[in-house]
């Protein structure tokens, strides 16, 4: 029997049938008639108390912003473990649940997400797979768990939307399965990569070093991505899911609705650099990668096709730089005697 003093972990939902699922189409007519905030005032941080208002000035803002809403649930959920010593105890583990994007009530994918910057996600997948290219396009992001559902309205409808999401899909290696449509393998390489963008290594080591020391969902819950950008060692953005493609898009539609651009910024994610991440990245205009983890066939090809310096295995003072040398200003360390 577990102990008594140990809390019950919470009940879980009860499963959504399909009718239920579907239901969320029409769920969308009803978002027009809320009350929502300012876009300015509720735009998500997904966890990150460092990202501020200070580090995008206002005249960097679109001139037009969708609504947002502030959709929360719990990120973690404690359950009882018995430990290798027969001792019972709580621990936690990150939530994960499906959010089904629908854009003007049409269903595009079922992500399943930690859920922690649902409407920043859904941001980043429309921009990521060039669904919208304009964030003026967008006139709301409305998530609701309730439905497990997020009603995405464009301003001006989008003609060729079911031609767009027709056609042939590329199932990647990304954690959680990621899909990319076709056509980005082609639109990569006309990414808009700045030239001059570099990183030292003092830089790489106070990044490193920022991200070892920032409080997280992993060192709580573990099973868990988190990705992060930065400008030089400064951290501007970071989030978690389960997935670190859904990471990735978070961080993109950060991007995307503040208007930051991808010149001199840099991209740290604890998974692999996987031919998914690296064209997502190059999408975003980011050239500098690095990872705690390692590196694909593909993740390397395309990056060195597109001048993308990849930096991997990079814990404490290792890392491995596998491309584009000339964005990396090496300091390196003496070898000490044996």
């Amino acid at each position: 029997m577990w102990p008594h003093n140990l809390t019950q972990p919470p009940r879980q939902p009860p499963r959504r049938n399909k009718e239920q699922r579907l239901g969320a189409v029409m769920w969308a007519d009803r978002l027009s008639r809320l009350d929502l905030q300012p876009p300015e005032k509720n735009v998500l941080m997904a966890q990150s108390e460092l990202v501020s208002s200070q580090h995008v000035t206002a005249s960097a803002l679109p001139p037009r912003v969708p609504q947002l809403s502030q959709a929360r649930e719990a990120l973690t959920r404690g359950v009882r473990v018995r430990n290798e010593f027969g001792e019972t105890q709580e621990a936690q583990i990150p939530a994960e649940r499906p959010l089904t994007l629908y854009l003007d009530k049409q269903e595009l994918v079922t992500l399943m997400t930690v859920g922690a910057a649902p409407e920043l996600l859904a941001l980043g997948y429309l921009r990521n797979q060039r669904l919208m290219h304009s964030i003026a396009d967008i006139a709301s992001v409305q998530v609701d768990w309730e439905v497990e559902a997020c009603s995405i309205t464009s301003r001006s409808g989008i003609a060729d939307l079911t031609q767009r999401t027709a056609g042939r899909r590329v199932v990647t290696t990304g954690c959680g399965q990621g899909t990319v449509y076709a056509s980005l393998m082609d639109e990569v390489d006309n990414a808009a990569l700045d030239a001059e963008t570099r990183i030292s290594q003092g830089e790489l080591y106070a990044l490193l070093d920022a991200m070892r020391l920032h409080d997280s969902l992993y060192k709580s819950a573990g099973s868990v991505h988190g990705c992060a950008l930065f400008e030089g060692s400064r951290l501007l953005m970071f989030t978690e899911d389960v997935g670190r493609h859904n990471a990735v898009d978070a961080i993109s539609g950060w991007m995307w609705l503040h208007g930051v651009g991808g010149q001199g910024k840099v991209f740290y994610t604890t998974g692999r650099l996987t031919s998914e991440m690296v064209i997502k990245c190059a999408l975003m205009g980011v050239s500098i990668l690095i990872s705690r983890s390692g590196v694909t066939q593909m993740g390397y090809d395309i990056a060195e096709r597109l001048g993308i310096a990849l930096f991997a295995r990079c814990t404490n003072r290792h890392f491995l730089q596998y491309t584009a040398p000339e964005r990396f200003v090496a300091e390196p360390l003496e070898r000490l005697s044996a």
